[in-house]
């Protein structure tokens, strides 16, 4: 599956599951850019990327374009790739597309969640339903015991 990217330079790359294969990666799913609890996620990961590079590669998803995800990208500073999945397809392939429910209105959205993808591109760890704070330290905690 092939799907286009912003890189940590915030150029436009392709992103391909298969160049995956041979690292360990924290594959991050988010509902929307420029949102609180998004822009706070993303940046724990920026703040914490010196701890987290070590052990895995991060890169955060969510439906955004890729204009969108440079913005947020410059806007924050980010340093690890956003993927633009605009049609869905990697979060329905990690069941992170779901019915969310706002002042009674039912949508589809993603639901905020985490993965540690091994070497051969395998889940290794996952979190759902993921509050935001505290969440970076618990996968740190995480990639540092294996």
């Amino acid at each position: 599956m092939i799907l286009a990217a912003i890189d940590k330079d915030g150029k436009e790359n392709e992103f391909n599951e298969e160049n995956l294969h041979g690292k360990r990666t924290v594959l991050y799913f988010y509902p929307k850019d420029n949102t609180s609890g998004c822009t706070k996620e993303a940046c724990d990961f920026r703040d914490n990327m010196n701890r987290l590079l070590p052990l895995a590669e991060v890169i955060g998803v969510s439906p955004d374009s890729v204009a969108s995800h440079q913005k947020f990208q410059q806007k924050q500073g980010l340093n690890f790739t956003l993927v633009s999945d605009p049609e869905h397809k990697l979060a329905i392939k990690y069941d992170v597309w779901k019915e969310k429910s706002m002042y009674g209105r039912k949508y589809m959205g993603i639901e905020r969640s985490t993965f540690v993808i091994d070497a051969q591109v395998n889940i290794e760890k996952e979190w759902r339903k993921v509050k935001v704070a505290g969440h970076v330290d618990e996968v740190l905690a995480y990639l540092a015991q294996k």
